[in-house]
């Protein structure tokens, strides 16, 4: 067994870099990056464009354009990635208060990225930033396969990010409903800059998002499907204002971190047995600063001593848990905070087609109590018929972890790619996609790039 790295990516990840690259090339006559000086992003507060010879992390890795410490442990280390993808990218930010997001040096929060290949095929693709990343965090795992397949990319850091992003808003809530608007306003914007760009609006947007960005995948999809065709939710994380959401799960983890739980007090709120092995790298990188944290966002009367105004400047402070929070009882709080919860919640109303993946051993979010719970809300809603789920065996909340356990995980990447090719046949060709199943992890073969999403083994058709 290799040794554990997710807390130094961690640390790697909380870390502002600056980068430093070449200049941008100038538009050439042949058409590349052509109509560059007429793109405006619609209600962007500050722009600026690059033309660029290749938009994947393989050309601007080391540049001003991505943050690769920003996508520590997100995916594989033998991921393949795509290459030479030559296009336009618009950095920039929306008017916001807050101030979280030091990317270029600009000290502003609201910020996202847009790319334009030179060669599109009419689709755009937004997504929102995982846990408390910012709008670089998904370039590997999502943005070089879309630009490779002729997409438009849109990514934003949601309005606030960092550990701190519970101090955002003045009410409860405040910062993660944000993130949703964040969202819509991207998608909106980045529709019109694609327009400027081309010619003509896109043909069909797509969202789709990794943990916090697979929450915003569902929100947008039960609020604002007039804006989408679709959706492919990697393990997006559940709020309901009854619960079940994380609140409700991970005070029994602190609690098991401090030597007051059992393991089977953690299968009993959703952590699956056989997902022992990978709580020790959760108890350390995880579970406590993700508790405490949230708890902040809308139960801050809980405990006013911690995290306080930060959740702590080194990294054994960030990581630490509230002592507080093994006792927390989400059930029995207040109104207001099952209010504060109910301004984001989900409601399982899906307009469009969303295709749903999870891991069976997420030891951050249990899909015993999030995506099976959600597959049922969707049902309870009649919408049924636009969602398909798909667990997949030997998948964890970060594909990282598969170097470290080779033996007994397998990446949700290579898995999200096949969806999101399903998704596109499902919307664009009528194909319907396999019904609900587990994909199970094949004995032998390359589970870093490669995923056979259908019931009986073989690829989607």
């Amino acid at each position: 067994m290799r040794p554990y790295r997710g807390v130094p990516l961690l640390a790697l990840a909380l870390t502002s870099v600056a980068l430093t690259g070449p200049a941008p090339s100038a538009a050439a006559a042949d058409g590349h990056c052509d109509r560059q000086e007429r793109v405006r992003v619609p209600g962007a507060a500050h722009q600026r464009s690059a033309c660029l010879a290749d938009l994947t992390t393989t050309g601007l890795a080391g540049t001003p354009y991505t943050d690769m410490a920003d996508q520590a442990g997100l995916t594989a280390a033998d991921t393949r990635s795509p290459a030479g993808v030559p296009g336009v990218q618009i950095d920039g930010y929306f008017p916001d208060s807050s101030r979280f997001n030091n990317t270029h040096g600009w000290k502003h929060d609201a910020q996202f990225v847009i790319r334009l290949p030179d060669r599109w095929n009419g689709g755009l693709v937004v997504t929102g930033a995982p846990g408390t990343r910012k709008q670089y965090a998904t370039d590997k795992a999502i943005s070089d396969q879309v630009l490779a397949r002729g997409y438009a990319y849109a990514a934003t850091d949601k309005g606030n990010s960092g550990v701190d992003f519970y101090r955002d808003g003045r009410r409860p809530g405040d910062a993660i409903a944000e993130w949703n608007m964040r969202t819509t306003q991207l998608t909106r914007a980045a529709r019109k800059a694609v327009a400027r760009r081309y010619g003509h609006a896109p043909r069909r947007t797509y969202i789709t998002g990794i943990s916090n960005g697979g929450y915003l995948t569902r929100w947008q999809l039960e609020n604002h499907p007039e804006l989408y065709d679709g959706g492919a939710d990697w393990e997006g994380a559940l709020w309901t204002a009854d619960g079940p959401n994380l609140l409700t799960s991970l005070p029994t983890a602190v609690a098991r971190m401090l030597g007051g739980a059992r393991d089977q007090d953690l299968h009993a709120v959703g952590f699956a047995p056989g997902s022992e092995f990978l709580w020790p790298y959760h108890e350390k990188a995880y579970w406590g600063l993700t508790q405490k944290i949230y708890r902040a966002e809308f139960d801050p009367s809980y405990d006013s001593a911690c995290p306080g105004p930060s959740a702590g400047s080194t990294t054994e402070e960030i990581l630490a848990p509230c002592a507080s929070d093994a006792a927390y009882d989400y059930a029995g709080r207040p109104a207001s905070v099952h209010r504060a919860v109910a301004r984001v919640s989900l409601s399982g109303r899906i307009g469009r087609p969303l295709i749903t993946l999870h891991g069976d051993l997420d030891a951050l979010l249990p899909k015993a109590a999030d995506s099976d719970v959600y597959a049922r809300m969707i049902e309870a809603r009649g919408r049924g018929g636009l969602h398909r789920y798909y667990t997949v065996q030997g998948g964890t909340h970060v594909d990282g972890l598969y170097d470290t356990y080779p033996d007994r995980l397998r990446p949700i990447l290579p898995c999200h790619r096949s969806a999101f090719d399903a998704l596109v046949a499902w919307v664009e060709r009528g194909v319907r996609p396999p019904e609900d199943h587990t994909i199970t992890r094949p004995a032998d073969g390359d589970v870093v790039n490669s995923c056979a999403l259908g019931g009986d083994g073989t690829a989607a058709r």
